[in-house]
């Protein structure tokens, strides 16, 4: 059976984490707030993954690819370990078993969405990144990934920051991580997820909190 959550790319949709509604997984203290999903255990998706302390995944090969952000406690695998603030890109093709310690973690995770192109496998510690200033005042970026129409970066918002209005082409993503983030369409604090169609538009500000955010854009032409 075919499950179908925020399937249609054309239409813009916001979660605040108030409207997250966690569905356990198949393995004990692994839970998911499914953002968007196309398929059933084996799907398109992006999801908030919450994982509870010594809890295990069992071993998967990633047929689309994955991304990832850890958001809080410490990730891991029989690769290494991936503290809060990594971000992680595992090709088409490439496998593991988590297994997550005392900390336990929660990851921001999109699965089967790569290009059969993009093979480069990352892991970057945004804690240690350093940032660029963005194209206006009180706006600093740090960049992530490229490939294609594809641009993933996080983006730090000084208080009282407005920036240009701006038409998507081919979409966009955000997850906010700290602050509250603004446009005039809503308020969307820590925890928030958009995504916003092709050719939409919006005129984001922050106020007196700032904020940070993951932006991923180009991605939903198709």
């Amino acid at each position: 059976m075919t499950t179908f959550i925020n399937a249609d790319f054309e239409q813009r949709i916001v979660i605040r984490p108030d409207e997250y509604r966690w569905v356990e997984s198949p393995m004990k203290g692994v839970e998911r707030m499914m953002l968007d999903r196309i398929g059933d255990e084996v799907a398109r998706a992006t999801s908030i993954v919450r994982y509870e302390p010594y809890s295990e995944f069992s071993s998967h090969t990633h047929e689309g690819g994955e991304e990832f952000l850890v958001l809080e406690g410490v990730f891991a695998d029989e690769h290494q370990s991936y503290a809060r603030g990594t971000y992680v890109r595992n090709p088409i093709g490439s496998s593991h078993t988590p297994k997550i310690g005392k900390e336990g973690a929660t990851i921001f995770v999109k699965l089967r969405q790569f290009s059969p192109s993009d093979t480069q496998q990352k892991v970057i510690d945004t804690t240690t990144q350093p940032w660029i200033q963005g194209s206006v005042a009180g706006l600093t970026v740090m960049p992530l990934h490229e490939f294609e129409t594809e641009h993933v970066a996080l983006v730090k918002w000084a208080p009282n920051t407005q920036f240009n209005a701006h038409r998507h082409w081919g979409g966009e993503e955000i997850l906010v991580l700290d602050g509250v983030f603004h446009d005039e369409h809503g308020s969307y604090p820590r925890g928030s997820w958009l995504r916003n169609p092709h050719l939409s538009q919006h005129r984001p500000f922050t106020m007196e909190e700032g904020a940070v955010i993951y932006v991923k854009t180009g991605h939903l032409l198709g």
